[in-house]
């Protein structure tokens, strides 16, 4: 039998032969097959063809996060766990005087607060702990639409359906500008100066010559932006290059991707991915910390700037968020039954969170090396549970559960799972269990992401604006897979997903994932070892460990 290190791309796919020395899907050698391809993706690290590099992921490019000592608790602000108090006030009081002093914890006593509106986490390095998931319960009594305001689009739908939580992080700049667009504009970060522009560079690089290196500071964070030209070069980059990309109709398919369609959304003229500077090795020299995902290229001029007011380091940890049960809504019509949300927001955490009664239950926009970590969905049935949109990156859920619904989907409504959409790119799902819910790639180019190690029944749906392009870019892995349901939906995505990886996925005897692709001709992906249990039982873990991380 030939080495499997040795074989062309087209002697495993039967396609264009476009990339050398990748593994054979050879389904006898499974365990060896999902070792080859972490063995390349380590020798090439961020530069290899179909393995994302999703290391990285979470909080501070994957370190624990803290557990800073309390400074205040909500009950020395008139909070009662007596079941008539309305604590919402007492809440964001006591969260703001922690930030005003410095930051560390707020405790939350045992017991059930009722909360009307929001609590919103505008400051850094402050954490709303409770005494644990199952002693600290927040009872909140109103959606977002009637204890904050609405949020409706002109077609009536709201846009709590995908984002804003109860338990709220973004800076308080973010919030305003939000306010006063009546959130019908930006969701991003509001970017500072540019500190240096960029030259071209390859995917996998970690050094970049930039113009100028002294607005620039080891251990800084900056946004590398860059522009998407109205070509959709930069689009068809993202989904890997394959021919279906050249012969796709961008313009009419994808309009809120491409600039010049006249129906792009300002979140996605232009590519904005945050990441850490490492060292600055000269007055034109700069390294970062993570491997960069996309080419830089003469066609889409490139910049690091300055990320603007954020929030950073804060979390919320030991307690249960319970909405009043709203019954369930037509699609996309949700009032915001909601729990945590991360918003233009980096290095924070959700740790040992349970969410019950939610139409989203944790959610990321626009967030950055965000953790969650014992975190569980539970309740009526949800539209998402997890949402990961608008240019989300290198956020790690891990260890985390749907629960069986009490109350199931109505007519009409979807539930989603785990979602993933926006350009985003290094999000990681790990050590999962999903009663309900599906891996739903979301539309408007997701890529170079992992869900692995996880077990789910299934049955949820995958979604998405048909306006807002493929559902899938290049690099989404689907590893170590166990479907009790018998339906390979959305799972194995060897026949839609270009430059993607499905291996390991265990239950269903078919592979088709029932989803129409969006591109044609030859997606250039591998499905191997299916049925059966990889070597490798965990990418990312084992990424992790490759490269001494842990």
């Amino acid at each position: 039998m030939p080495d499997p290190l040795t074989l062309s791309r087209r002697a495993l796919i039967g396609g264009v032969a476009a990339v050398p020395a990748l593994p054979q899907p050879v389904a006898a050698r499974p365990g060896d097959t999902s070792m080859a391809l972490l063995e390349e993706w380590a020798t090439a690290e961020g530069g290899h063809p179909l393995v994302p590099d999703v290391a990285r992921a979470g909080h501070r490019l994957g370190a624990r996060p803290p557990r800073p000592r309390v400074v205040a608790k909500v009950t020395d602000f008139g909070a009662r766990a007596d079941g008539t108090t309305d604590c919402a006030a007492a809440f964001n009081a006591a969260v703001r005087t922690a930030g005003e002093r410095g930051g560390g914890a707020v405790l939350v006593p045992r017991g059930t607060y009722l909360l009307s509106s929001p609590v919103f986490m505008h400051w850094s390095n402050v954490v709303l702990r409770g005494a644990g998931r199952d002693a600290t319960v927040l009872r909140f009594t109103r959606t977002l639409d009637d204890g904050y305001r609405p949020a409706r689009q002109s077609n009536g739908n709201s846009r709590w359906s995908w984002t804003g939580g109860q338990i709220w992080f973004m800076a308080a700049e973010r919030r305003a500008r939000s306010e006063a667009e009546d959130y019908a504009g930006t969701e991003g970060w509001l970017l500072g100066d540019t500190l240096a522009e960029v030259g071209a560079a390859s995917r996998g690089q970690r050094t970049l010559l930039v113009s100028d290196t002294g607005e620039l500071r080891a251990g800084d964070l900056v946004v590398l932006e860059c522009d998407n030209p109205p070509d959709a070069t930069l689009l068809m980059h993202l989904a890997g290059d394959i021919p279906g990309t050249r012969t796709y109709d961008w313009p009419r398919r994808a309009p809120q991707l491409v600039t010049g369609s006249g129906g792009q959304y300002v979140q996605y003229a232009l590519l904005q991915w945050p990441v850490r500077v490492e060292a600055v090795l000269g007055p034109r020299l700069v390294r970062l910390a993570q491997p960069i995902r996309y080419d830089l290229r003469p066609g889409w001029p490139a910049r690091l700037r300055a990320p603007g007011p954020t929030v950073h380091d804060s979390g919320v940890e030991d307690l249960t968020i319970s909405n009043d049960v709203v019954p369930m809504t037509a699609h996309n019509r949700h009032p915001g039954s909601n729990g945590v949300c991360f918003q233009a927001v980096h290095d924070c955490w959700a740790r040992d969170v349970r969410v019950l009664n939610c139409d989203l239950g944790f959610g990321f926009t626009t967030a950055k090396s965000n953790t969650l970590t014992r975190v569980a969905v539970g309740g009526r049935s949800a539209h998402h549970s997890f949402a990961c949109r608008m240019q989300s990156h290198d956020n790690l859920v891990e260890d985390f559960e749907i629960e069986a619904f009490t109350v199931p989907v109505p007519a009409g409504a979807v539930h989603h799972g785990l979602n993933l959409e926006g350009l985003s790119s290094g999000n990681v799902w790990r050590r999962g269990r999903m009663a309900e819910g599906t891996f739903d790639s979301h539309r408007a180019l997701p890529f170079e992401s992992a869900r692995t190690d996880i077990t789910l029944v299934n049955n949820g749906r995958v979604g998405g604006s048909a306006a807002s392009g493929p559902l899938f870019g290049a690099r989404i892995a689907h590893w170590n897979i166990r479907i009790t349901s018998d339906s390979p939906y959305a799972i194995t995505i060897a026949d839609v997903a270009p430059r993607s990886l499905t291996v390991g996925v265990q239950g269903p005897s078919g592979t088709a994932s029932e989803l129409t692709p969006d591109f044609t001709g030859d997606l250039e992906n591998l499905l191997i070892g299916h049925g059966t249990r990889p070597r490798v039982a965990d990418l990312y873990a084992a990424q992790r460990a490759r490269l001494h991380l842990d």
